[in-house]
């Protein structure tokens, strides 16, 4: 089962930025994802698929996970 992501979440990815950082904060969340580099801001666009093979592991959830009825 897909993790599920948030607005806001900051995302730690598998490969590192060319800036150094490889810590990115998700500003869309959809069919597409994309993402804003927190070393220099940098904004990538990408599928769903890539990101989720891409993300490490979630480093902070800005927002409280709501229960889906």
């Amino acid at each position: 089962m897909p993790k599920k992501y948030y607005l806001k979440d900051v995302v730690q990815m598998k490969k590192t930025h060319p800036c150094g950082s490889n810590e990115w904060k998700i500003i869309r969340v959809g069919m597409d994802f994309k993402i804003k580099c927190l070393g220099c801001g940098r904004i990538v666009m990408m599928p769903r698929s890539k990101f989720e093979k891409r993300v490490k592991k979630l480093i902070s959830r800005q927002v409280e996970e709501t229960e889906e009825k």
